[in-house]
């Protein structure tokens, strides 16, 4: 006799429902309904500017909206086949209710973690950078595995990613690793690894073969859409071009195509070295310094800044958001949600990132609701 999946379809069309509240469907379609309308009055295109982000917006309510509906007609699927199922006594179409309904719980899974990114940029693209800590050359080693590892991640996410700079170090590793991540929820996502990272292990450069103790920071940024006002004067920028270097030192070009731009009243600086042409490099620098700047400002006005990058620590003991433990054990634990696993080449070689992410802004829900009731 096959058994029905009735009480966890029911289950997943509850789950559903308060997601299609959650993400305000009804109201995007109208949006959308609205903005599509827009479009065809005369003079839309007068203004490029205004014109592409109206067409911006109507993306992202269709890809919202297609989401939900897909999910809708995936449940309506395994309604239909587990019903059938049950009705024919067919094993072949309980596996196939059964697939279909797995494949249900899946997209729920995504539709309700896109439900959680309430934030002004969470749904927008992130600039993350990854800076070497306490541990001198090994940090830079692990740096390098960090900058693969979100690589790879990004990869799996299907994200397109535009790495800005990240020079070799000499010995070994990455002085530092800026990149650029467009996609989904890309910003929303990639925040949950803001922070300290600490890395045990044997180290690689020790004759001996000691255990070490190494750490990186995490910064992730939105990038802010151009309607966000910041005030940068040219006179309060310093700005250096030099050789772009590749792996080994050797120059990307001939050309002093790198850019460094120093904002002297606070002190930050951003390079940008992996495109060919000056000016494209300029332009990306500037892009993160409007970001950096916009997050000092907010840290200014109303102490927010937990919720742009996290908080600021020294990147050393004491302050580590995640542990990755390659000896005398093997377990990569956060934190913050205690979601831990054994399972290290998944992570740090294959990108498997989304359980820690989708633990942490559960955790980050959890807590606001709590802190609200």
């Amino acid at each position: 006799m096959i058994e029905t999946l009735s009480d966890q379809l029911q289950t997943a069309e509850a789950r559903l429902l308060e997601i299609r509240k959650y993400l305000a469907i009804d109201a995007k379609r109208d949006r959308q309904a609205q903005l599509e309308s827009a479009t065809a009055e005369p003079g839309f295109w007068d203004d490029q500017a205004a014109a592409q982000g109206v067409m911006s917006e109507i993306a992202r309510l269709r890809d919202d909206i297609s989401s939900y509906d897909d999910a809708f007609a995936v449940l309506e699927e395994a309604m239909s086949a587990d019903e059938l199922a049950v009705e024919t006594d067919d094993q072949e179409t309980a596996e196939y209710a059964r697939q279909t309904y797995n494949g249900l719980v899946a997209m729920l899974d995504q539709l309700e973690l896109s439900s959680w990114f309430t934030g002004k940029f969470d749904h927008g693209d992130a600039i993350v950078t990854v800076k070497p800590g306490q541990g001198g050359l090994e940090a830079q080693d692990w740096t390098e595995m960090l900058f693969k590892m979100y690589l790879r991640y990004c990869e799996r996410r299907k994200w397109k990613v535009q790495v800005n700079d990240a020079p070799v170090a000499d010995v070994i590793g990455l002085d530092r690793a800026t990149f650029t991540v467009s996609g989904k929820d890309a910003y929303g996502m990639l925040a949950a690894e803001a922070g300290v990272h600490r890395l045990v292990r044997i180290s690689p450069t020790d004759e001996k073969k000691r255990r070490q103790t190494t750490f990186a920071g995490v910064e992730v940024l939105p990038i802010l859409p151009d309607d966000v006002e910041v005030d940068i004067n040219p006179a309060d920028l310093r700005i250096d071009v030099y050789h772009a270097s590749g792996p080994g030192g050797q120059g990307v070009n001939t050309t002093d195509s790198a850019v460094r731009i120093t904002h002297m009243p606070t002190g930050t600086v951003v390079t940008c070295q992996n495109e060919r042409s000056q000016l494209q490099n300029k332009a990306t620098a500037m892009q993160i310094l409007r970001s950096r700047l916009y997050e000092l400002e907010l840290e200014k006005r109303a102490a927010q800044i937990d919720e742009l990058r996290g908080p600021k620590h020294t990147i050393g003991f004491g302050n580590q958001i995640r542990s990755y433990v390659l000896y005398p054990y093997q377990m990569i634990k956060d934190l913050r949600t205690g979601h831990e696993t054994s399972n290290i080449d998944d992570v740090l070689v294959d990108g498997d990132l989304d359980p820690f992410i989708i633990a942490y802004h559960r955790w980050r829900v959890l807590g606001e609701s709590q802190d609200d009731a």
